[in-house]
């Protein structure tokens, strides 16, 4: 009996009985292609757990050269670090900063903000290539309100609420070490604190160039945004440790789940949609894996959005732009996805070709941002160049090959198919009954 009229509970009730044979589905090219996907997922899972390590893979040290220090203390990001000794009895404070240059044309510096843990008000020693000699050259500078907004060139002025006693620069190797990207270099502070006064607050970043003696303004990943810390000189505890720590774990977990979901599991539902079921010999199979892989896919790529919420409520001052606008638009395509499921007229329902046409173009344009927003992340946090984004590319590329080579054999079928109707219309092959079906169509 044919049903002209759209019932959405109904739909919904079968649609959800279609999901529940998923558990019992036992086909072999299916159940083989699950276990390669689960093998795939695993190894993605591991290489993307190692991102801490870009944040913390640096080893402080109390000695140098020339100075043996008192204590030492990893910075969180940007692979930096520092050492100092304190003298009680003269208030006064030495102080070295480990950092790298990321561009042979670039700048590193640090500061101390007496004030507030930011960047504005920080009086900072920032070490650039002379543009003239090609010698270090360490000049202070005050980074006031208008360092943001770059409005003007910043240029060099003596410390106002800092008492510099002596500064010095010097790269490893001495004066026959070159500039590089990843080249190391020290830069050294002598202070006289206030009494009684021994927490500081630690700013410190680098950046690409150097226009005349004017630093120009630094990345703006999450990284470098949070290159701040504060810490007791005495007794070398940070404020900012613990709660870094927990940053840096919600980033790699928000980045794993929506690297996995969005970025490869989704994807892996639109092609076993689009191709599997061709394949006359997997029944609805395709159909139940389709399904379940997007619903699974979805519920992970909800926690990870859940995730990155909360990851922008902690940091206020971190501005996420386009990542965020594009993740809100992802989960709200992803969503509608899964509300059309419940909604799914049947073939006789003559509101099924407007329903494909929906779901076809909500699901490509979900995949697609959803491709580009991974790639957003890696950039984001830091990570372009890392293996975990090896890692995805790697992935996705043998998604990408799987499909090239599922299109060529789909079409290699449609026009045998073609070729063969033609063939059977002008009588020179005999006709034939269909050999069975998929049973369900989407």
């Amino acid at each position: 009996m044919t049903h002209s009229h759209f019932s959405p509970l109904k739909t919904s009730l079968e649609n959800t009985n279609l999901l529940q044979k998923l558990a019992s589905n036992k086909h072999p090219l299916l159940q083989t292609s699950i276990t390669m996907f689960h093998v795939y997922l695993f190894l993605l899972s591991l290489s993307l757990c190692f991102l801490p390590h870009i944040v913390f893979s640096s080893h402080c040290t109390t000695e140098t050269s020339t100075k043996t220090f008192q204590k030492c203390m990893n910075l969180p990001t940007q692979q930096a670090s520092i050492a100092w000794t304190l003298h009680p009895h003269s208030s006064t404070l030495e102080l070295i900063f480990f950092g790298t240059f990321i561009s042979p044309s670039g700048w590193v510096g640090f500061g101390i903000n007496p004030t507030s843990p930011q960047m504005t008000g920080t009086n900072a020693l920032i070490s650039f290539p002379d543009p003239n000699t090609g010698q270090i050259v360490l000049l202070p500078f005050i980074l006031d309100t208008t360092v943001k907004l770059q409005k003007s060139p910043l240029l060099s002025q003596p410390f106002d609420n800092i008492n510099l006693l002596s500064s010095s620069a010097a790269m490893y190797g001495g004066k026959m070490a070159t500039i590089h990207n990843g080249a190391p270099i020290q830069i050294y502070a002598k202070l006289k604190l206030e009494s009684n006064k021994t927490k500081i607050h630690l700013v410190w970043n680098r950046g690409l160039y150097v226009q005349g003696y004017s630093p120009t303004i630094h990345p703006t990943t999450s990284i470098d945004l949070s290159s701040i810390a504060t810490f007791d000189v005495l007794s070398g505890s940070s404020s900012s440790s613990s709660q870094h720590t927990d940053l840096t774990m919600l980033r790699v977990i928000h980045g794993v789940l929506n690297a996995i979901s969005w970025g490869i599991l989704l994807p892996t539902g639109a092609i076993t949609a689009r191709y599997l079921r061709h394949f006359q010999t997997l029944g609805p199979s395709w159909f139940y894996a389709h399904a379940g892989i997007q619903m699974f896919g979805f519920i992970l790529g909800t926690v990870g959005f859940g995730i990155g919420i909360q990851l922008g409520k902690m940091t206020p001052g971190v501005e996420y732009g386009l990542h965020r606008k594009l993740g809100i638009a992802v989960f709200c395509l992803g969503a509608l996805q899964t509300l059309a499921l419940l909604f799914r007229p049947n073939t006789t329902n003559k509101f099924r070709k407007y329903w494909k046409s929906y779901h076809h173009f909500v699901g490509y344009s979900c995949v697609v941002l959803g491709f580009v927003n991974v790639f957003q992340g890696f950039e984001v946090i830091g990570a372009s160049r890392s293996y975990a984004k090896l890692s995805y590319c790697l992935g996705l590329s043998t998604l990408i090959g799987v499909s090239i080579a599922l299109e060529v054999n789909s079409w290699v079928i449609f026009c045998r198919k073609s070729k063969e109707e033609k063939m059977r219309k002008e009588g020179l092959i005999g006709t034939s009954s269909d050999k069975g079906s998929s049973g369900i169509h989407i």
